[in-house]
């Protein structure tokens, strides 16, 4: 069974860095794509980043160029480094593993999610 465990969240203060770890067991990790994304109350859930497993890495425009994703395939592990957090940075974030159907379509694993609170 595929589990993905999420560290690193806690609270700073705006201007500050972080950085979340997920390392993934009782799966594969190597030639999946992995990502991060982020839940604030009453809204949905969005991703944030993601790498391929080529290390092609893709941002939303609200996070680009102040984080940065990076995986570590020996370990199992991928990270978010989180520079310049913003108070709209506040959220639950989620790692997350994608998979696909023969058809195409994702399948997703996700974590159990970590609390990042940036106060202003």
């Amino acid at each position: 069974q595929v589990r993905l465990v999420e560290s690193g969240g806690g609270l700073v203060q705006s201007g500050e860095s972080l950085r979340l770890s997920c390392t993934v067991s009782g799966g594969v990790f190597r030639g999946n794509t992995m990502g991060w994304a982020r839940q604030v109350p009453g809204k949905e859930r969005e991703v944030v980043a993601r790498i391929d497993d080529d290390g092609t890495a893709n941002y939303h425009k609200s996070v680009q160029g102040r984080f940065t994703i990076s995986r570590d395939d020996a370990k199992n592990t991928t990270y978010l480094q989180m520079d310049g957090l913003k108070a709209e940075d506040t959220a639950v974030y989620y790692c997350q593993q994608v998979w696909y159907y023969a058809s195409g379509r994702e399948f997703l694993y996700w974590g159990q999610g970590t609390q990042v609170t940036v106060s202003s």
